[in-house]
Order: structure tokens, then sequence, then C-alpha cells
């Protein structure tokens, strides 16, 4: 069953540095964004808990027939216990500008003299599955050296001239003279890491330009991973996840996921397109000409992380609701506050909202700084995530 969630955005400008600490609602102060008790005053962390509910607002640009943006009626029960409340998601996620890359080493290579061994990747990713059915999946296949005369032809060939075979196939040119045919270069990176593992990378995905049309929708979360298979034989047009489910000669260890960035400048300025006319008193539509739009107002500052805040609550008067209601409307708040590095507004909207809502879970992923890696073997690592979802 699906639900409607009436959405607000508050994206908290990078001037704005504290929450205001004198005035109500009608004083904000365009972009400006404040938390607000019952009676209008301001909410701090020291007496939200005391309000019966508590609004969040933001001063407008154009007040012409309209006042501040304001939230709904948000009751929050931050003891847990002994209270009612009417929110029914808090959660926050902390800015990563930064994606990961997936990381694969193939590792443990069994492969004999002479033997034929094939590696496939299958890659995913939004733009990869718009282009390829089931991914872009492509093959390399190569011959294991022969034994010498006095060499046991059951031993193992070893692993170092086995990827040292694989990097050479995977690393060439696509056919053809069109300089931009698609390629393994074209996604991954291949390394030999010790002569004993093949790592391979996959590289940042492009990110396309970013048209100036307020009315368009450019931004689009997107990763790519990809599935490895090393197995004995050459490649066919057999399903070679169930032809050769039983021959394969090598290991594939994913050491790190994929990730998406997170907070970015260009997912929150989505964020206040896609919602804007849910929150401007009149003229909701955008258009691609800038002076129908005169109650659009973006705040977001380009190259910005910022954290989001997350509110979900049902309707605070319960009477509100009509006899019958199949699917409940309820409401969602979704503060944007530039994160620690920009300014300190993110640590006092979360103190207050946890004075007044109780503790909040960091959905965020844990951020990395860099997507390089090191030539060292990386340390073994063990996930519950489904191998058939990398």
């Amino acid at each position: 069953m699906a639900d409607f969630s009436l959405t607000t955005v508050f994206v908290v400008p990078v001037g704005q540095t504290a929450l205001p600490s004198s005035g109500s609602t009608q004083d904000l102060t365009a972009g400006q964004v404040g938390i607000f008790r019952s009676d209008y005053t301001l909410a701090t962390a020291g007496n939200i808990a005391a309000s019966p509910y508590f609004y969040v607002a933001q001063g407008r640009t154009n007040t012409y027939l309209q006042g501040s943006k304001r939230s709904d009626k948000i009751k929050g029960c931050p003891s847990g216990s002994g209270c009612s409340s009417n929110v029914t998601e808090w959660y926050k996620v902390s800015g990563c500008p930064t994606a990961a890359n997936q990381i694969t080493d193939v590792t443990d290579f069994t492969v004999q003299c002479g033997e034929i061994i094939t590696l496939t990747l299958r890659a995913h990713s939004s733009y990869i599955d718009t282009l390829y059915f089931n991914g872009f999946t492509r093959s390399v296949t190569i011959n294991a050296p022969c034994c010498g005369c006095d060499e046991n032809p059951c031993d193992d060939v070893s692993d170092n001239t086995i990827i040292n075979l694989l990097i050479a196939k995977l690393t060439q040119q696509a056919p053809g003279i069109n300089p931009d045919n698609i390629n393994f270069n074209t996604f991954y990176t291949f390394e030999n890491v010790g002569g004993t593992i093949l790592r391979i990378t996959g590289k940042p995905l492009t990110k396309y330009g970013q048209p100036c049309d307020v009315a368009a929708f450019p931004f689009e979360y997107d990763r790519m991973s990809f599935r490895t298979f090393v197995f004995s034989g050459p490649a066919t047009t057999a399903d070679f996840i169930v032809a050769d489910a039983c021959n394969f000669v090598a290991q594939p260890i994913i050491t790190q996921r994929a990730s998406y960035a997170t907070g970015t400048s260009e997912e929150i300025a989505q964020l206040e397109k896609n919602f804007y006319s849910y929150q401007a008193g009149y003229l909701k539509h955008l258009y691609r000409m800038g002076g129908y739009n005169e109650n659009f107002e973006s705040w977001v500052s380009t190259g910005v992380t910022y954290n989001t805040f997350y509110i979900r609550f049902n309707e605070y008067n319960k009477s509100e609701y009509q006899w019958g209601d199949y699917i409940m409307e309820d409401s969602t708040v979704i503060i944007a506050a530039p994160n620690s590095i920009t300014s300190g507004i993110s640590a006092a909207i979360e103190a207050v909202l946890v004075a007044g809502l109780g503790t909040v879970v960091d959905q965020g992923i844990p951020c990395i700084t860099t997507t390089t890696t090191t030539s060292s073997a990386p340390a073994s690592t063990t996930t519950t995530t489904s191998t058939n979802i990398p």
C-alpha cells in the first residue's frame, strides 16, 4: 500500500550560523530558519520539551499574500515513555560528498598449464542499465602457459603469471577506430597487488552537465556496482552464472562497496524543486521562464555539504482525520543544514531537536576522504550484504 507525505524542505543558508535569539515567526529574515514553541516563542534545548508541540519556520523573500514558511505541529516524546507523540520517524543523514567506488580483489587462482579461463565483469548503474540489458557484461579469455618439459602438468600456474595475462587482456582497447568505443577501461582500473591479487576498482561515474533550467530535474542518484566471475573454459552464450557454477578457478572478494554521495548541493537543490509545490502559497508550478517563478527560492550554496534531518509525523489533532480514510496523509519535514566544516548551525539545530524528540539515529554511511588505494593487500573483511547486490 502506498502512502503520501506532505513534505516541507527547509534549507539553512550558509550565512546563518546560529538559530534566532529573539522574535517570532514574523520576524524571520529572508531564508532564516528557526524552531518555535506552540505559542510562537523561540524553542531552545532547555524549553522545547515543555511545549505541547513545536514548529519549524523559515522567512521568505516574497511575502506577498503569504507569511513565513512553516511546518505543521510536531509533538515529540524525548523521554521515550509517559507521553504521547505524533512523530513516526526521526533520523538524520550526515552529509558525505565523496562516494566510494567498489573494489574487488580476485585471489586464490587454481589454473593448470595450458588451461583456458575466462574473466567476466557485469556492471550496473542507473545510466549503464539504460544502455545494456542486465548490465554492461564483457568477458576476456586467456590461455595459461604450457608446461615445461620437466614440470608437473597437475601443478598450478603462478598467480602472478595469470594476473598479468588477465590485465594485459583487460586493458586492451576496444576494436575499431572510434575512440569512443566502450571497453573495460571506461569503467575499471586493474592492478596486480603483490603477485597474488588482481584488484579491480570501479571508476567514478561521469557527472553529466547540470542545466540551468529550473523546471528540469537533472540530479540523479547513481552508483556503479559490479560482479566478477572467473571460470574454466572459454566464454559462451550460455549464462555463465548457471552453466559454470561449478567451474570457478578464483575467488572474488568485495573489499569496498560502492556508495552514494549524500548531502551534496546538487541533491539538496533537487529537493527544493521536488517539493516546491507543497510549500508555496500560490504559483505552485515551476516554469522555464524565471519571471513566472516569483515564489521559488533556493537557499543552496554550490559546493557546500549538508546534513539533513528528517521528521515524519501524523496530524496533531486526530479529529482532522476523516472517518473512513484508508490511506492516512501525514507530513514530513526535511531540514538541510551546512555541515560542521561550513558552520556550527547543524549542531545547534540537532541539539534543539534532540531535546524535543529524543535521541537521533544517524543513517549516513561512514564517509571516506579518498577513493585511492594502496598497493598492500587489504585486510580480510566480511559482510552481510547479498552478493547479488554489490
